[in-house]
């Protein structure tokens, strides 16, 4: 089997998700002596060429140089036909989402969008989640398709190093008459927090109770240098500004320790802080969803053990 990764790139920027797609295709070929190549638009960076993977497709065109779904559609589609790979794996991004379904269409090539596993059990089958997150769905697929990986489906640390080549592949747009001009792209108000950049993020839930204990939570993030994130009902309280959100109406993350202070865990705050390396739970209910999928967790009540962990860490630091 031939599969192509898609490599997107913000601000000369790799995409983290499209990393994790990365890793999740090697993991798939390593399981059915599967061929993992990359396909980049632009220049590109060194970092690719340092994983084990057949090669480097670059693209290069004036017209690729800013997003435009039509130009990016036509361009891949002239890989895909020079090539013929049996599947395409994108990261879930906003970007993916607007253009891929173009080129399902135009090449009428079945795209399964947002699946969190690739595997291999006598054919391809691939693992979406429905009824937000609450079931776990198996789709058997025969024949090329095209397919987009839930940020934090696998983590960018399982990705395996080696040295590949980069290959130049000529596009002609020509042909396209492109009716889409994207507008300016979205900017963060200053002072936004990126929470997807953070190595270690401090969770505050429900369980925190009211505005005044918030200081108990900032202050644990302080020490750890972490930054301060926190499930819905908090962003609904006016407890902190939307930025602060992780989940399925907020940010993804995926950083190397992940604090949950008083957050039971629903599925919604789940999608978008499972692919943590290390997650561990603090909560005073023991059956809480949170603890299924924290790799260390404390049943206990937050504002006996938080100070108290803050006080060690800084004895420690002193």
């Amino acid at each position: 089997m031939n599969i192509f990764v898609f490599i997107q790139k913000d601000n000369g920027t790799i995409n983290r998700n499209s990393l994790e797609a990365l890793a999740g295709a090697q993991q798939f070929a390593r399981a059915t002596d599967a061929q993992v190549s990359a396909v980049c638009f632009g220049e590109v960076n060194d970092q690719l060429t340092e994983y084990d993977i057949q090669q480097v497709l670059s693209i290069s065109d004036p017209g690729l140089n800013s997003y435009n779904p039509q130009l990016y559609c036509e361009a891949f589609n002239q890989v895909i036909s020079a090539h013929h790979p049996d599947m395409v794996i994108f990261g879930h991004t906003y970007q993916t989402r607007d253009w891929v379904p173009r080129l399902s269409a135009k090449l009428d090539i079945p795209f399964v969008s947002d699946c969190i596993r690739i595997q291999n059990q006598n054919g391809l089958i691939l693992t979406r989640q429905i009824y937000q997150g609450k079931i776990n769905t198996d789709l058997k697929v025969e024949g090329s398709v095209l397919v987009s990986i839930q940020s934090g489906a696998y983590r960018l640390d399982s990705i395996v190093s080696g040295n590949t080549s980069v290959q130049q592949f000529e596009v002609n747009l020509d042909s396209v008459k492109c009716t889409v001009h994207p507008g300016e792209k979205f900017q963060e108000s200053k002072g936004s927090v990126d929470l997807s950049r953070a190595k270690i993020i401090v969770a505050v839930g429900r369980g925190i109770g009211k505005e005044e204990n918030m200081p108990i939570a900032k202050e644990l993030a302080e020490v750890l240098g972490a930054e301060l994130g926190s499930s819905r009902p908090v962003v609904d309280y006016g407890w902190l500004p939307h930025e602060h959100q992780v989940g399925s109406s907020g940010q993804t993350v995926s950083p190397k320790l992940y604090l949950a202070l008083g957050i039971s865990g629903a599925i919604q705050h789940q999608v978008g802080m499972k692919g943590s390396s290390n997650i561990v739970a603090i909560n005073k209910d023991g059956n809480a969803p949170i603890f299924e999928i924290a790799d260390y967790g404390i049943v206990a009540d937050l504002f006996e053990i938080v100070p108290k962990i803050t006080q060690t860490l800084k004895d420690h630091k002193g």
